[in-house]
């Protein structure tokens, strides 16, 4: 079984998740909003660069420096999954550094509401990390899991998406956060793993 393949599908959607910049008026908030919005559903390797930081691209990619980077273009290029929208709320801005609530329709995380941390760069919002789940549903995730891995099962059978996706939906919220957003693959691996 590849390992790679077992990083689950919502941190490839995460990894996905690049912003547009936007024109015009409009306050912060509304900037963000838009952002957030149009950057669910967006595939553009050069977004990786130019709307993604290198610190989101690090956590979301679980490789550090320019591999986090050439893995983000290649699942863009890809078309990795995609939310078919989001809503966006609770928005705070600060100077250049901004927080959300984005809670995702379809996916992976379609159960689910992360907190978002963006960072103005010359007058552009970019995605910065993800700081953790806002709600969330262990039960709802580890079944997107399990349907996830039914139509796309890297190499997966039945048998273990059902495990992966137990383990996953017995997870703590803090270890949910981080299995998902603390930046290593090991914790999924051990997962993975115990499940063979």
């Amino acid at each position: 079984m590849n390992k790679r393949a077992l990083i689950p599908i919502a941190l490839l959607a995460l990894a996905a998740l690049t912003l547009s910049a936007c024109g015009g008026g409009g306050s912060d908030e509304d900037k963000v909003v838009e952002t957030i919005e149009t950057a669910a559903t967006t595939t553009d390797p050069s977004n990786c660069t130019k709307l993604q930081t290198q610190r989101f691209n690090e956590q979301n990619n679980q490789v550090q420096g320019e591999a986090a980077t050439k893995v983000c273009e290649e699942q863009a290029e890809a078309g990795e999954e995609q939310a078919e929208g989001a809503s966006v709320s609770h928005v705070a801005v600060k100077d250049d550094k901004a927080t959300a609530e984005v809670e995702f329709e379809g996916g992976s995380l379609g159960s689910q509401t992360l907190e978002v941390a963006l960072v103005q760069e010359d007058g552009d919002w970019k995605l910065d990390q993800v700081e953790g789940f806002a709600r969330y549903d262990g039960k709802a995730l580890g079944e997107e899991f399990e349907a996830e891995f039914k139509e796309n099962p890297q190499g997966v059978n039945p048998e273990q998406a059902k495990c992966i996706a137990g383990k996953i939906a017995a997870l703590s919220k803090p270890d949910a956060e981080e299995l998902f957003f603390g930046g290593s693959s090991e914790p999924i691996i051990a997962i993975a793993e115990s499940c063979t």
